[in-house]
């Protein structure tokens, strides 16, 4: 009590000091990751009990003093900018907890979509407009100061502390100072540089980063609340000349105006802190930078002091900081409304997707739901603006959409060293009536692979959601002999030609956020061309088998990875069941003396299962395991080498997908492994991988070239292998790796790839 009464006392002394008192504003220069050096500075600036009246900021600087004025302490956002959450907002991806499987596409080894659009009568292709996806920042800004709209009214000058920050408007190339309206939305908007993020529209205005304008907003700040002495903080560097091969700095000259960084000695003081090797987005050296930032601050603290002749009580600032906080309502959703679509059914179903029944929802569930939403391919962009209404107490949900263009092209493909470059391109055409429709083509073309799909799915939005989708596949493999040396191959003539078409009917629905359920039948068509002898002439015919087939299948399937190659969190994990009936055909050819042909029919069931699954070990190391399975009543075929291209085989790396390695197939095997990864950075990792395939009953090759099963159980394993350094690069990864495969001839492989080694599905 005696405490509480001291308070007051300190709060009533403090507010007659008040008038007529010296004002204190700062203002926070742009930077990127530098600006975390902000935060440094409001800790020594609050620890010496040098006050804060007015703060403002543009870009980074807008982030840490908005934050501020919202009601945040400084160890709060650092802890914020520390955390996991920060990272995925600021790099665009997406956590483990919140990937929706049920709608991902099949992956394809595409790098850039290309969205088709008609303006003016005239098609026109739409590169993308930013590298890193927005969907992360806008919930994290919304989530971040929602609150904090509530507790201001909406008015900037009615945060903990009076606020402004600047943003550019594209359009008329002036600078918009962000006084009113939703916090998140003001700081999302200064915040968003150029090709990295989407630009924001707000109030008719299409804005960009304020630092495009003015970096340092001390001139704004002296004219909008005229402080008795402004503290400005520069983190930014002075534009420098280009070379001619420096292509960033030249992007970064063009984009950037000159700021005036100077203060007059009448109006405040300029501190600045400078870096030598920190990046525009190198958040992850935050305690270096923070620290940096309070050496600054306690160098030029002397200065500070004799320029603020006032201070603030910590028991004061703590009390005001508390009782905004404390008008802060909780984050609960009542009203849902959706603008940017125009099907009123599609409206109703994105509406339904987050309330379900509920008439109340919370921020956990509207998370969860908001990602699953925009995974939906029909889906460009969601942004949640939340309004809160004083009539109910709950928070109304803007759902500003932006539905995905009818028409898309996707190119990609891989480029490597060794003889499986290849090109893909595909096209997509979406379109909504009362439930989804995707029709979809691609095209893969190389010396390795080539294939063509096309067909479609659809998407019914009813309470249990599933799709039915429809595909035809033609796939053509060629796999190459070579030599045994390291670095060059002698590539020859394929000895191994894999003709693939299938024509298939799915069906599958979501079991919670990473798993779905699917049954299908599929009508495959193989035609395998081969030589049975590694010694053969141009001249010769190879052997041939066909191997027309129906198959019945139903699975489960399980995916979280966070990549579609090299992932590094997250597991995939699935469970099939097939039956398959159909016949083989088999031709020989001129290499062997037997040349009758024969057909047989078959009709067998296979079991697979498999599970791939990563552990995070401190922050730079995590363990992966793989373990696979293959249990089959299949009979062998009519001879050696044919059954085993026949057979399911084991390949866990990309690598080992562009090789046929009969060691490592078998109608019934145990096979897995262990990968070690060390993480240099997000991006960059090593990655250390090792195998074992064990044949539960290994197909023997006879002298007369045909098969036999072993007796004997689990008698021989096969190992291989690979080292790679990969770095994510945002539209594809790029590999140096080291390939181990225990088989004749060449065992050790070096490849350099960038792109993905991914084919269209196989029948079987």
């Amino acid at each position: 009590m005696v405490k509480k009464h001291l308070i007051i006392i300190l709060i009533l002394i403090s507010a007659i000091q008040q008038i007529g008192a010296q004002s204190v504003g700062l203002v926070l220069s742009g930077g990127g990751a530098k600006g975390l050096a902000h935060i440094g500075v409001i800790r020594v600036l609050e620890e010496n009990n040098i006050p804060i009246d007015y703060i403002a900021g543009t870009s980074i600087g807008a982030i840490v003093g908005g934050l501020y004025a919202a009601g945040y302490t400084t160890y709060e956002m650092e802890e914020l900018f520390k955390s996991d959450d920060f990272y995925f907002w600021s790099t665009g991806k997406i956590q483990k907890e919140y990937r929706y499987y049920f709608k991902q596409p099949e992956a394809d080894p595409s790098w850039l979509e290309l969205r088709v659009a008609k303006k003016e009568d005239k098609i026109k292709l739409l590169p993308p407009t930013n590298f890193i996806p927005e969907e992360q920042m806008d919930f994290a800004f919304m989530e971040l100061v929602a609150s904090t709209n509530a507790a201001c009214n909406y008015n900037f000058d009615s945060l903990m502390v009076p606020f402004f920050c600047v943003a550019a408007d594209i359009n008329s190339g002036k600078p918009a100072v962000l006084r009113k309206g939703d916090v998140g939305e003001a700081l999302r908007a200064s915040i968003t540089i150029p090709f990295y993020f989407k630009p924001i529209e707000i109030d008719g205005r299409l804005l960009f980063d304020g630092g495009l304008i003015n970096n340092f907003p001390h001139d704004i700040m002296k004219e909008t609340y005229k402080p008795d002495l402004i503290i400005g903080h520069k983190v930014a560097n002075d534009l420098e000349d280009a070379d001619s091969d420096d292509v960033m700095q030249q992007i970064s000259n063009l984009v950037m105006r000159p700021t005036n960084f100077e203060i007059a000695q009448e109006d405040g003081i300029l501190i600045e802190t400078k870096f030598e090797n920190v990046g525009l987005l190198d958040f992850n050296k935050i305690e270096s930078v923070l620290e940096a930032g309070m050496i600054t601050a306690q160098k030029s603290l002397d200065s500070i002091k004799k320029r603020t002749t006032r201070r603030v009580i910590p028991e004061i600032l703590l009390n005001k900081r508390g009782k905004f906080n404390a008008k802060k309502p909780g984050l609960f959703f009542q009203n849902i409304q959706v603008e940017g679509v125009t099907d009123p059914m599609q409206r109703k179903y994105i509406i339904q997707s987050i309330k379900h029944r509920f008439n109340i929802i919370t921020l956990s569930t509207f998370k969860k739901e908001y990602f699953k939403l925009i995974a939906d391919e029909h889906i460009k962009s969601i942004r949640p603006i939340s309004r809160y209404n004083k009539e109910t107490g709950y928070f109304d949900l803007h759902l500003k959409v932006e539905p995905e263009k009818k028409v898309e092209v996707n190119i990609g493909g891989n480029i490597s060293t060794k003889p499986i470059n290849q090109g893909f391109a595909s096209f997509n055409y979406r379109t909504y009536k009362s439930r989804a429709y995707t029709l979809t083509s691609n095209i893969y073309f190389g010396r390795f692979y080539s294939s063509f799909k096309m067909g479609g799915r659809i998407d019914y939005p009813t309470k249990l959601p599933f799709y039915l989708s429809a595909y035809s596949t033609f796939n053509r493999w060629d796999f190459f002999s070579s030599s045994s040396e390291l670095f060059f191959e002698d590539v020859r003539p394929p000895f191994i030609i894999q003709y693939e078409n299938n024509h298939q009917i799915e069906a599958g629905f979501p079991l919670g956020l990473h798993r779905k359920f699917f049954v299908n039948t599929t009508y495959s068509n193989s035609s395998d061309e081969y030589y049975q002898t590694e010694i053969f002439n141009k001249e010769d015919e190879p052997d041939k088998t066909k191997f027309n087939a129906f198959i019945s299948q139903v699975g489960i399937e399980n995916n979280s990875l966070n990549y579609k190659q090299f992932a590094t969190e997250g597991s995939h994990r699935f469970i099939s069941g097939k039956y398959i009936f159909g016949e083989e055909l088999n031709f020989p050819g001129t290499t062997i003396p037997n040349t009758t042909s024969t057909n047989i029919q078959h009709n067998y069931f296979l079991l697979k299962v498999h599970s791939t699954k990563y552990f995070q070990i401190g922050k730079k190391f995590t363990l992966g395991t793989t373990a696979e399975a293959v249990f089959s009543n299949k009979l062998l075929f009519q001879n050696y080498r044919s059954t085993l291209l026949a057979a399911p085989g084991f390949y866990p790396t990309p690598h080992s997908k562009s090789l046929f390695i009969g060691n490592f197939h078998s109608n019934n095997y145990l096979a897995g492994g262990l990968k070690t990864l060390i993480h240099f950075t997000p991006s960059l990792h090593l990655r250390i991988e090792g195998f074992a395939f064990i044949p539960i009953k290994e197909e023997i090759l006879k002298t007369d070239n045909s098969a036999f099963q072993n007796d004997k159980a689990f008698e021989n394993y096969y190992l291989q292998g690979m080292a790679a350094m990969v770095y994510q690069t945002g539209v594809g990864p790029v590999s140096f790796s080291v390939n181990y495969y225990e088989k004749e001839n060449t065992k050790l492989y070096l490849t350099l790839n960038f792109g993905y080694i991914l084919f269209n599905k196989r029948g079987l």
